[in-house]
């Protein structure tokens, strides 16, 4: 089982310098560590994950920042986007790592970012599955044709050419199906995680992604398989949930809080759901977040000790995944943060 970093914060306006010296910091003793990856989100206009609101720019300061650590967009909602930019800043950072970048290409649910595009927002998924086709084939040096400014046809090529001769992609999938077929028989890996599913649910979706991967004439056993889960460790189990239990609570009341504004805005909420879009009682509310912070604080996170999650962490690969995408940053002061990580390394020590 293989482990990386993931960064979601939710801090206030002003505290995002301090977001950003964390994550370097972090990011830095995970290269150190020898751990597998960090990534970085796209959110926008919002204090739930808006401090990150483009990965391309965060990577490329990882980039300078670390040595081993590949590093992902996790994940890059690319509907937002032109599809030729998405390939030039990713082929930039590319070379200024060294050839360590990878993208988690997303659909996006949040309608109120597509206020960059609009027009997309009804076929976001066709639009994302078509973008990464293009992407990768930019990357591979292939032209593509566009129309120029006055309408006529322009081949466009990808400049400067990146490091690696292939993009490693990733879906981001909430738990739909679909996204798991779609991400075998693309033969991409798959990032997903446990809100909304349990693993169970997970395990036979994972069945489902082998399963489109052989169909394609692909090898079933290869393909990456990313588990998101919110992570704090120490040696003291009880100090890891005393310190995550708060925060942890606040940082699903900013999740909430984003996720009626897209549903008032008319979208949907994460995961592709339907929602009335009202503010939920105040006494509802609270017992929504008691009930939710308990779930993950016993068993549907890595927040506690080394020993103490291994099992955990030998569950999910008996149900397929491949390496733990550990978001660390989901309220935690910077120092809680930095000082839960050697934890984090002794348990990929243990579970190596």
């Amino acid at each position: 089982m293989r482990f990386g970093l993931m960064f979601f914060a939710a801090p206030d306006g002003a505290a995002a310098g301090e977001t950003y010296q964390t994550m370097l910091a972090a990011a830095r003793t995970a290269d150190r560590a020898g751990l597998a990856a960090v990534w970085t989100p796209e959110r926008h206009f919002d204090r739930f994950g808006g401090v990150f609101p483009n990965p391309a720019v965060t990577s490329a300061a990882l980039a300078v920042a670390t040595e081993r650590l590949q590093l992902r967009a996790g994940s890059l909602i690319s509907p937002l986007h032109n599809t030729v930019r998405i390939a030039e800043d990713w082929s930039t950072v590319d070379n200024l790592s060294g050839g360590r970048v990878a993208i988690s290409f997303g659909a996006g649910w949040n309608v109120n970012d597509f206020v960059l595009n609009p027009d997309r927002y009804p076929q976001r998924r066709e639009v994302m599955l078509a973008q990464l086709d293009q992407v990768r084939a930019l990357w591979r040096g292939e032209t593509v044709e566009l129309p120029n400014g006055l309408g006529n046809s322009a081949q466009v090529a990808l400049y400067p050419r990146p490091v690696q001769a292939e993009l490693p992609v990733w879906l981001t999938s909430s738990g739909n199906p679909q996204t798991f077929a779609d991400a075998g028989s693309r033969g991409a890996n798959l990032l997903t995680h446990l809100i909304g599913q349990d693993l169970p649910e997970l395990a036979g979706k994972i069945e489902l992604y082998r399963k489109a991967r052989a169909d394609a004439g692909l090898d079933p056993s290869e393909g990456i398989v990313s588990l998101m889960l919110h992570t704090h460790l120490r040696a003291d189990a009880d100090l890891a949930r005393q310190v995550s239990r708060v925060p942890f609570r606040e940082y699903l009341r900013s999740a909430v809080v984003l996720e009626t504004k897209s549903a008032k805005g008319g979208g949907t909420i994460s995961g592709g759901h339907a929602s009335p879009g009202e503010d939920l009682p105040e006494d509802l509310l609270e017992d929504l977040l008691d009930l939710t912070c308990e779930r993950y604080l016993s068993g549907g996170s890595l927040i506690g000790s080394a020993a103490g999650t291994l099992p955990l962490v030998g569950e999910f690969r008996a149900a397929g995944v491949d390496e733990v995408a550990c978001l660390v940053d989901f309220g935690l002061s910077g120092a809680d943060l930095l000082a839960g990580l050697p934890e984090l390394v002794r348990l990929a020590e243990l579970a190596g």
